[in-house]
């Protein structure tokens, strides 16, 4: 697993380097003549509320929203944008350090925008693997929504410039997928619906990860060829999980299901790797740094990471609504609500994760 995790590490290295650099010399990627726009590196990101940017805020019935004040109160202009944070995601964070912009909402975007060819989030709050997972937002985008969207973007791009030059980009881009964290938080986690009273943990975690194993695959048959999921963070201590101790601790059980499936995630990846030809799929392993945050906040200059700085009501979900109260001073708190990390305590996770990548050596040859 080591080992794993440090080849994971450089090849990840390698692409991020590559792509600085590339941001640097101001290099082209202009497939042909025929297309309209050359970019410096491409994004497709996936996910749940933790990387969406407001794709929920064009889904007119859903639940799952953060259009409203509080939300953005520390992003550019202080306004909500459909982020579930007070202010940026880690993936705008790393966009940023990468000299990139943070790509767009999918659906904020015209059916054949040309900015289609620089990159877009599909990521949706309530998102899962599992289709039934967050069924009570009643309107969220679930990873084989957000694939089906991704179809239809490569059917645009290639209307575009041509079927050649289209999978040479969907080639060449970098496509980014966090998600899980709602299927165990909005699925099996909640003692109302079906799946945390029909299966097991180990069959839940297996039905999770054949279900992705299909989705990935879809992607790739799309054209993603260099792929970065994101693992779970201990979803035991997030403020919703906490809440359910006696004692206001840590859910130890859930986190050890956490660790099982970014195990078993991990063993994909590498299977992935080794049946599709030029597939460099990495799994980043970030657990150990968000339960670092999360147990010794004042290493990192925080004071509170056992509740949220916006007074939230978990019985009835856990957002930051407009009657909520936040914090005075939001840079002391680890967590913005019930589920989601602050502004600040998503710098220093993306400080850390950089710092991680840019730290691992290369392999020695053999």
């Amino acid at each position: 697993m080591a080992i794993l995790i440090f080849f994971s590490k450089y090849y990840l290295f390698m692409i991020l380097i590559t792509t600085m650099t590339a941001a640097a010399m101001n290099v082209t990627a202009a497939s042909t003549t025929n297309s309209s726009s050359s970019t410096l590196l491409t994004t497709f990101v996936f996910g749940d509320s933790l990387t969406e940017v407001g794709n929920n805020n064009y889904l007119q019935y859903s639940l799952a929203r953060s259009d409203y004040p509080w939300y953005g109160i520390d992003f550019g202009g202080g306004q909500a944008t459909g982020r579930f944070t007070n202010g940026r995601t880690i993936g705008d964070i790393i966009s940023a350090k990468l000299g990139i912009p943070s790509p767009p909402p999918y659906f904020s975007l015209s059916k054949d925008d040309d900015a289609l060819l620089k990159g877009v989030n599909y990521a949706s709050g309530g998102a899962g693997i599992l289709n039934d997972t967050g069924l009570y937002f009643i309107q969220r985008l679930s990873f084989d929504d957000q694939i089906n969207l991704f179809k239809k973007t490569k059917e645009t791009i290639k209307a575009k410039i041509g079927d050649e030059a289209a999978n040479k980009l969907c080639n060449e881009s970098m496509y980014f997928v966090g998600i899980g964290s709602n299927d165990y938080v909005n699925n099996y986690l909640q003692p109302f619906l079906s799946d945390g009273q029909q299966y097991t943990h180990d069959e839940f975690v297996e039905l999770m990860i054949s279900t992705l194993d299909q989705q990935l695959l879809r992607l790739y048959k799309l054209g993603a060829r260099k792929m970065i999921f994101h693992g779970l963070g201990p979803l035991g201590c997030i403020p919703s999980q906490r809440v359910k101790s006696k004692t206001g601790q840590c859910l130890k059980r859930v986190n050890e299901w956490v660790v099982e499936f970014n195990s078993k995630v991990k063993k994909l990846i590498v299977s992935l790797n080794g049946r599709l030809p030029s597939a460099k799929f990495m799994f980043a392993d970030t657990y150990q740094d968000v339960y670092d945050l999360i147990e010794k906040p004042e290493v990192y200059g925080f004071k509170v990471s056992n509740t949220s700085c916006c007074n939230v009501d978990t019985s009835i979900g856990g957002l930051c609504l407009p009657n909520s109260k936040p914090c005075q001073n939001r840079t002391d708190y680890v967590f913005w609500d019930a589920f989601h990390p602050s502004d600040a305590a998503n710098q220093v996770l993306a400080e850390k994760l950089f710092s991680s990548l840019f730290s691992a050596p290369p392999p020695k040859p053999h």
